[in-house]
């Protein structure tokens, strides 16, 4: 441990909005947490999709156009490959379930009870029009400062 009082600290970028890296983040940050490890995980560009609610984004024609085609949510997110036009996101769904891996929903969900960080990148959110109100609960807005100001002192960060 860094100090006597103070937990390790784990900081990742979630950069993909592709199932499987979404889930390797969360799957990270549960372990993370599980050793009692203090972990932030700052959601950048098409990585907002994770934390988003899963309505409509946009103010203006091509952030609305944007919205539409990039909607998010964990239930929107497909696999970086083989997704086939949602049908191998639903093919993934199933075969997860099947093996009891639990979801994005769920990994995201146990991220928060064990008091897992999300933050969402202002600037990512200011290019496509994202507002606050399109996340889920508990989520923060920051810049790249609250990044680094997180990573400079975490025992190691990741970037996915």
């Amino acid at each position: 441990m860094s100090g006597e009082n103070s937990p390790e600290k784990v900081s990742m970028i979630v950069f993909s909005g592709d199932m499987d890296k979404v889930m390797a983040a969360f799957i990270i940050a549960n372990g993370a947490a599980a050793f009692d490890m203090k972990v932030t995980m700052f959601f950048t560009f098409w990585g907002l999709k994770a934390i988003q609610k899963g309505n409509l984004t946009g103010k203006g024609p091509m952030g609305k156009m944007l919205g539409l085609m990039n909607r998010g949510g964990v239930d929107a997110i497909g696999p970086s490959r083989l997704n086939m036009g949602g049908m191998g996101r639903w093919m993934f769904k199933k075969m997860m379930k099947k093996s009891g891996v639990a979801s994005l929903d769920e990994l995201r969900r146990q991220a928060r009870e064990q008091g897992v960080r999300f933050i969402a990148c202002e600037m990512s959110c200011n290019v496509m029009e994202i507002g606050k109100e399109d996340f889920i609960e508990g989520v923060e807005m920051g810049g790249v400062a609250t990044f680094i100001a997180e990573a400079s002192d975490s025992k190691f960060s990741l970037f996915i």
